[in-house]
C-alpha cells in the first residue's frame, strides 16, 4: 500500500502524475467538484450571511467513498487540484469531505504537469489559501443568487428553460447594443482615385491623395469629375520620395483570452473547443517512450510573464535553430493588464525542445494545431523584431497628388516562425515600388475612379467578443468560453457566417432585464464586482461584505419584478408554407445556428425544415430544379438542386446564369483571395477578376 495520496481532478492528469511520483504515491482522481451547491433549491441562506449549503453531488458518492477509505489509510494527504481559484475551492471541498486538518500542509500546486515541476512542487506544500476559496466562494453564491432569483421570474413571464447570469447577461447586451448600431447605421458616401503607373516597363500603384500635397477628400462624382478635369496629360513627376525603416514586434505569448482569439481566427475553433483541447494537452499526452507528458502549463491564466528556465531554454533553441541575429536581445517592457491577476505564467510549451513535428505521431490533427500554434506564438515572442523597409513616393501633376506605398521585408525576425492574425484582414505582403527618386517622371496607365460607402460596425465573432469582455474587466479566463456557449444554448444569439446575430428572444430577456435589474447589465458595476472579487482573493475585503452590498437592492428589486413584470407572449413569424407531414403552418424559428422553419404544430409534429434562398438559375444537370443556396453541417455555403435526393447537383461555387461561350457548360463565381473570377467547370475559360 503506498505511503501518500494525491488527489487530482481528472484521471488523465492523475495518470501522468503518479507515474513522475512514484511506487510511495498513489494518485486518485476527485472528477471535479465532489461538493457543491444543490440543484433543486437556492442552497444560500440569505438571512444568516448568506452561509452556503455545500452537498455531495449526485453521482459522485462512489468516488468520495473511495477517496475517503483510500485517505484513511494514507499516512498524507495532497491536494493537487489546478492552481487557481476553483482548484483551491475543490481542494477546500476535498478536506472538509475527507475530514482533513485545514491547517496542514496538504495543498501542492504547479503550473506545468512534468517531472521537475512536480517534483519539485512536492518539496514546498501550503496550507489551503482560504482568500482563494473565499473568492471562488463569492463569485458562486453571487452567480447563484443573479440566477436563482431572476431565472423563475423569466420562465413565469417568458418561457420555460431561460436563464439570467452577470457576465452572460453584459455578453448579450454588447451582442444587441452591436447590432443596434448596425440597423441605426446610415453609409455615407466616398469616392477613391486609383491608377497604375509606369517607371519604364515596371508598374505600380497608386491612389490620390490631395491638392498641393494636402489631403483632399473625394465626397461625391462631382468632387471626382473636378479632379480628373484638373489632370494635365499622362506625365506624372516624383515629388517626394520617403524611405524610413521600420521595426515590428512580435506578439507576447498567449494568455486564455488571446488564444482563444487566435484559434478562432487561424483554426475556426470555437472557445469552447480551444479549452477542451489546450486541458488535455495541459494533462498529459502519452508520447510513447518518454511515457505520458503535459505539453503545455496551465491554460487558464492572464499574465504574459514566463519563468527564467523557460526563456533561457527558448533562447538557446532560437540560436541553435535561427541564429544570433534572430535572438531577442533587448527586453520587452510589456504593459500590464489592469484586470489581470497575473497569478501563472503565459501559455507556452513545457519544452520549446519538444517540437511540433517531434510529437505530430501521437497527437489528434486538432491537438496537433492548437499545439503548433502555441509552440510557434512562445517561440515567435521571444525572437528579434522583424526589420521592414518602407517607401512612400508622392506623384504630382498639375497640383494633385497621387500617393504610392510600398514595403519589403528586409529582416524576417520573429516573422520567420510566427505572424499573429487580425480580424477580418489580410497578413502583410510585400510591395514593392521601383526605384524612383524626387524628379523622375512617370506615366499613368489606367486612372478609375471607384464609389464607395462606409461600412457600418462589424458583428461580433467570438474572437472579438472575448477581446471585449477582456478589455471591459467582465469576467475572467475561465469564464468566457461556457458564457458563449450558454447564450447560444438559450436561443438568446445565433451564429450567422460565425458572427453573433441577436434572437427575438434575446432581445426580450434583455429588455427586462434593463428594465427591472439594471445592474445586473451595467459594464461598469460588473466590472467593479469582478475587482472586489479580486480583492477578496487578495485579502483586503471580505467576501460576505461584497455580498451583501450587492443583495441589498437586489432583493427589492426581485420583489417589484414578481409584481409588475408583465407576461410576454412571443408572437409566430409565419413562413408562408404549410407543414408537408401535418398541414400546420410553418414557422420561422431561431436556433444556435441561424433562422430555420419548423411545424406550427410542435410538439405533436416535429417536422423543420432548411430556409433556402433560389439564386434564379436552373439545374444543369435535371433541367427541371431550381439552384438554391444551402448550407453544411459546418455552416458552409453551398449550392444544390432543389429536387434534392431526386437530383444530386452539389457545387461549392455560385453558379451563374450564362453558359460557357467556348463548350457550353456551366459558369461559376470562384471566390479569390482579392475579389471574384467567373470560370468554366469544364473548360479553361476564364473572365477578367472583379474586386
Amino acid at each position: 500500500m503506498a505511503d501518500y495520496l494525491v488527489i487530482v481532478e481528472s484521471p488523465a492528469k492523475a495518470k501522468t502524475i503518479e507515474r513522475y511520483l512514484g511506487k510511495k504515491y498513489k494518485v486518485k482522481a476527485s472528477m471535479g467538484h465532489i461538493r457543491d451547491l444543490p440543484k433543486s433549491q437556492l442552497g444560500v441562506d440569505t438571512e444568516h450571511d448568506f452561509e452556503p449549503r455545500y452537498i455531495t453531488i449526485r453521482g459522485k458518492g462512489p468516488v468520495l467513498k473511495e477517496l475517503k477509505t483510500a485517505a484513511k489509510k494514507a499516512k498524507k494527504v495532497y491536494l493537487a487540484a489546478d492552481p487557481d481559484r476553483e482548484g483551491e475551492a475543490i481542494a477546500w471541498h476535498l478536506a472538509h469531505s475527507l475530514d482533513l486538518d485545514l491547517s496542514s500542509d496538504c495543498r501542492v500546486v504547479f503550473n506545468e504537469i512534468t517531472k521537475d515541476a512536480i517534483k519539485d512542487s512536492f518539496k514546498h506544500p501550503r496550507m489551503i489559501n482560504m482568500d482563494l476559496v473565499d473568492a471562488q466562494q463569492a463569485r458562486r453564491i453571487l452567480d447563484r443568487l443573479v440566477g436563482y432569483k431572476i431565472s423563475p421570474i423569466l420562465w413565469k413571464k417568458v418561457k420555460k428553460g431561460l436563464s439570467a447570469g452577470r457576465v452572460q447577461s453584459v455578453a448579450l447586451r454588447l451582442i444587441i447594443d452591436r447590432e443596434n448600431e448596425i440597423n441605426e447605421f446610415k453609409p455615407e458616401e466616398y469616392w477613391t482615385i486609383d491608377g497604375t503607373f509606369l517607371k519604364g516597363k515596371e508598374s505600380f500603384e497608386a491612389s490620390f491623395f490631395g491638392v498641393n500635397g494636402k489631403k483632399h477628400p473625394l465626397k461625391t462624382k462631382e468632387d471626382v469629375k473636378e479632379i480628373l478635369s484638373k489632370l494635365k496629360g499622362s506625365k506624372f513627376s516624383v515629388e517626394k520620395v520617403t524611405k524610413k525603416e521600420r521595426k515590428r514586434n512580435p506578439a507576447v505569448p498567449f494568455t486564455t483570452s488571446t488564444l482563444q482569439q487566435e484559434a478562432a481566427r487561424k483554426l475556426n475553433f470555437r472557445a469552447k473547443k480551444t479549452m477542451m483541447i489546450a486541458q488535455q494537452l495541459y494533462e498529459g499526452i502519452d508520447l510513447g517512450k518518454e511515457g505520458t507528458v503535459g505539453l503545455i502549463t496551465y491554460m487558464r491564466t492572464d499574465s504574459t510573464r514566463i519563468s527564467n528556465t523557460a526563456i533561457e531554454e527558448v533562447s538557446a533553441f532560437i540560436d541553435q535553430t535561427y541564429g544570433k541575429n534572430f535572438l531577442n536581445t533587448t527586453k520587452r517592457t510589456v504593459k500590464k493588464n489592469e484586470n489581470a491577476q497575473d497569478a501563472h505564467e503565459a501559455i507556452r510549451p513545457t519544452s520549446t525542445l519538444r517540437k511540433p513535428a517531434d510529437v505530430k505521431h501521437v497527437l489528434s490533427r486538432d491537438q496537433l494545431r492548437l499545439y503548433k500554434l502555441i509552440w510557434e506564438r512562445f517561440v515567435a515572442s521571444q525572437m528579434a523584431p522583424a526589420v521592414l523597409d518602407t517607401m512612400s513616393v508622392d506623384l504630382d501633376n498639375n497640383g494633385l497628388t497621387f500617393r504610392a506605398n510600398g514595403s519589403k521585408v528586409k529582416f524576417p525576425g520573429f516573422m520567420k516562425v510566427y505572424v499573429e492574425g487580425k480580424d477580418d484582414q489580410l497578413e502583410e505582403k510585400d510591395k514593392m515600388l521601383p526605384d524612383l527618386k524626387e524628379g523622375d517622371t512617370v506615366l499613368s496607365k489606367d486612372i478609375e475612379p471607384e464609389q464607395h460607402f462606409t461600412q457600418p460596425p462589424p458583428r461580433y465573432t467570438e474572437a472579438r467578443l472575448v477581446k471585449t469582455l477582456e478589455e471591459l474587466g467582465i469576467g475572467r479566463p475561465s469564464t468566457y468560453a461556457p458564457t458563449l456557449d450558454t447564450i447560444q444554448k438559450r436561443g438568446y444569439v445565433a451564429l450567422d457566417n460565425k458572427r453573433f446575430i441577436p434572437t427575438e428572444l434575446g432581445e426580450i430577456v434583455l429588455n427586462l432585464i434593463i428594465e427591472f435589474f439594471p445592474e445586473i447589465i451595467n459594464v461598469e458595476f460588473t466590472a467593479k464586482m469582478e475587482k472586489e472579487l479580486d480583492s477578496v482573493e487578495e485579502g483586503t475585503i471580505e467576501w460576505v461584505r461584497i455580498i451583501d452590498s450587492f443583495y441589498q437592492d437586489f432583493a427589492k428589486r426581485v420583489e417589484k419584478a414578481e409584481a409588475e413584470m408583465q407576461e410576454v407572449e412571443i408572437e409566430p413569424e409565419y413562413a408562408g408554407v404549410d407543414c408537408e407531414e401535418c398541414g400546420h403552418p410553418m414557422v420561422y424559428k431561431m436556433g444556435r445556428y441561424g433562422k430555420f422553419m419548423a411545424c406550427s404544430n410542435f410538439p405533436d409534429c416535429r417536422n423543420t425544415k432548411p430556409i433556402v434562398k433560389d439564386i434564379g438559375v436552373k439545374c444543369p444537370t435535371c433541367h427541371e430544379g431550381n439552384i438554391v443556396e444551402r448550407k453544411s453541417k459546418k455552416r458552409r455555403i453551398f449550392y444544390g438542386c432543389d429536387r434534392f435526393p431526386e437530383c444530386e447537383f452539389v457545387s461549392w461555387d455560385k453558379p451563374i446564369e450564362r453558359k460557357c461561350p467556348k463548350c457550353e457548360n456551366m459558369l461559376v463565381e470562384k471566390k479569390l483571395k482579392k475579389g471574384m473570377q467567373v470560370q468554366c467547370v469544364n473548360c479553361d475559360y476564364k473572365e477578367e477578376q472583379q474586386k
